[in-house]
């Protein structure tokens, strides 16, 4: 049975330009019927996983809920499942929905890890991205984080903004780096269709960085990041020794996981299941004591090479070549060229992507699918 649980929280205070996740704009007596529908998903889903590893609690910005919907949330959940012992339990928030009450009730209900959603400690970046807080407000909220003695939280950060120098992101890593969070993720900011970004691009409005500035700007991080002692364990994530997170790694090696709220995943026997992501309909579905299921494919052996091929050289320890056997695939066959070329290499147990490789990801996993004849 799994033992990791996903919990989305779709509202945030204002959709940022980029954003392609589900996410509506925050609305008090909307958000706590969501949360009394969440609750009643909980306990329709009470038989279906084991004592819980992890619990991981996303959006939107679960952050932006009022501070009584957190003790309403973790009674359904501790009332609808076990926990393990030192359970994981992460939620997201952003500079400006926290403050030092609200961090205090998230710590009594259990929380032990926070994802704080800084971005950019420069105050023209985040404003180019749409984020409602500013650098003070990221660091005050950091330090709130910390007195209140939250040990393992990590920091998001975003590379490639439209402006954004070499020297302006070194100095948000060094910021970051100053505040010895245990974790770091550093993701590049991808323009997604049907976001505002997208059209402001293709409308000529704003302009991106070239492609060898962004590859500058991720191969400073990794370069900065181990300096200071982080190791890279994942294409996006830097980690302080025994504080890699541990529901991602769950995502990353196809572990199986349950999902709860309006347009949540699950993972379950071989099958990949989405709840709607209507939330008005998430809302009447599960209050009719149904479970909002809107999807559910059954993986086929292709689809499950794929997604082990894909997911497990995301980790930069790569694949597991004994587990790639029993998948039934020939891995030193199907990958000579990509390893003579200097984009992957193995030893007796991994096959992983070179520093080379991981800036290429993409088109090395189409050219191994290719080799497999996965395409």
């Amino acid at each position: 049975m799994p033992e990791y649980l996903y919990i989305h929280i779709p509202f945030c205070i204002k959709k940022c330009i980029y954003c392609d996740f589900l996410s509506v704009t925050y609305d008090e007596p909307y958000a706590k019927e969501y949360v009394d529908a969440l609750c009643r998903e909980l306990v329709l889903k009470k038989n279906s996983a084991g004592a819980l590893k992890t619990i991981y609690i996303g959006g939107g910005t679960p952050s932006v809920l009022p501070e009584e919907s957190f003790p309403q949330l973790f009674r359904s959940i501790r009332n609808n499942f076990e926990f393990s012992a030192g359970i994981e339990i992460t939620v997201e928030a952003n500079p400006g929905t926290i403050n030092e009450s609200k961090i205090n009730t998230l710590l009594s209900v259990g929380i032990n890890r926070i994802s704080l959603g800084v971005q950019s400690f420069n105050d023209n970046e985040l404003k180019t991205l749409g984020r409602i807080h500013t650098s003070d407000e990221a660091v005050k909220a950091i330090e709130m984080i910390k007195k209140a003695g939250i040990n393992n939280f990590s920091i998001d950060l975003m590379y490639g903004i439209p402006e954004q120098t070499m020297v302006s992101w070194k100095e948000t890593l060094s910021r970051a780096v100053g505040f010895s969070p245990k974790h770091i993720s550093s993701y590049e900011l991808t323009p997604e269709k049907k976001t505002p970004l997208y059209g402001m691009i293709d409308s000529k409005k704003i302009k991106m960085p070239d492609e060898e500035l962004v590859l500058e700007m991720y191969n400073l991080a990794i370069d900065y990041l181990a300096s200071r002692g982080y190791e890279h364990y994942e294409i996006s994530n830097f980690t302080l020794q025994g504080f890699r997170c541990i529901h991602n790694m769950n995502y990353w090696n196809r572990g199986e996981y349950i999902g709860a709220g309006a347009g949540a995943h699950s993972f379950t026997n071989g099958v990949r299941s989405k709840n709607t992501g209507d939330i008005k309909k998430y809302i009447k579905t599960v209050n009719s004591g149904i479970i909002p299921k809107l999807e559910s494919t059954k993986l086929t052996h292709t689809d499950e090479i794929k997604e082990f091929i894909f997911l497990g050289l995301r980790k930069t320890e790569g694949i597991n070549i004994t587990k790639a056997k029993e998948l039934g695939l020939n891995i030193p066959a199907s990958c000579k060229g990509l390893i003579d070329e200097g984009y992957l290499e193995m030893d007796e147990n991994y096959l992983r992507l070179t520093r080379k490789g991981i800036v290429i990801s993409n088109t090395v996993i189409v050219r191994m699918f290719y080799g497999l004849g996965l395409e």
